[in-house]
């Protein structure tokens, strides 16, 4: 059975999304503030959170930001905002998906189990990845650059691994986010995609400004591009 952690203040919603992941057989902890919501992170093991970003004493932000320094969970925002920005901050942080409310409970729940399949697939199969001075440990979920750990969001240690293990294929940016978030219905904008990208090449690339790795085809998508 998998373990939700929610993270909601409005009651009514709450009351609603807890009987719709019962009847999908999920276990799910509820809280209501930041403070609650840290301590079942505190004591817990969690498949999935889903976070709501407004809150009486904070931001799922904030949550999402502490359970990253040690966790790559999958992690779905639930908002009222659809600003651009909000969505890139969150997205960027570490968040994997980021719904709008109103929302349509089927369209979450399937989020919810396109995220929960990534995150088994992501841990199967092959244990290691190695090309260009780039070796991603699948199992321990750690990336590492000539020896040296790098400091990798989960969107970012996703992106890398989808890079990896299709070397030298050129990949558009709607299979890209199909990979990663199961985008139908274009929820995530292309521009949370550029941000990934600068911020992965920031990280792997000797010069971010003149990529030898990761590369842009013009028209095209990216693609990894294997110098060694």
């Amino acid at each position: 059975m998998k373990r939700i952690l929610l993270l909601e203040d409005d009651l009514s919603l709450v009351n609603g999304l807890s009987f719709a992941f019962k009847k999908q057989g999920f276990e799910t902890d509820i809280a209501r503030t930041l403070r609650e919501a840290e301590d079942f992170w505190a004591d817990g093991k969690y498949d999935l959170l889903v976070l709501d970003v407004s809150l009486p004493d904070g931001t799922g932000f904030g949550l999402c930001e502490k359970v990253r320094q040690s966790s790559k969970v999958p992690i779905i925002f639930l908002t009222a905002s659809d600003e651009e920005t909000s969505i890139i901050m969150g997205l960027d942080m570490g968040g994997d998906d980021y719904i709008t409310k109103p929302f349509k409970l089927g369209v979450l729940i399937s989020r919810m189990n396109a995220l929960l399949r990534r995150a088994k697939d992501f841990g199967s199969a092959d244990t290691k990845l190695e090309s260009n001075g780039i070796t991603v440990q699948l199992l321990q979920g750690q990336a590492y650059k000539n020896g040296e750990l790098l400091d990798l969001s989960a969107g970012e240690y996703k992106l890398l691994c989808l890079f990896m293990r299709n070397p030298n294929a050129v990949l558009s940016k709607e299979q890209i986010l199909e990979k990663l978030w199961d985008c139908e219905g274009n929820y995530i904008d292309g521009s949370a995609l550029t941000v990934y990208i600068r911020r992965l090449r920031i990280k792997v690339e000797d010069n971010p400004s003149q990529p030898q790795m990761l590369l842009t085809v013009r028209r095209m998508g990216y693609k990894w591009n294997v110098i060694y």
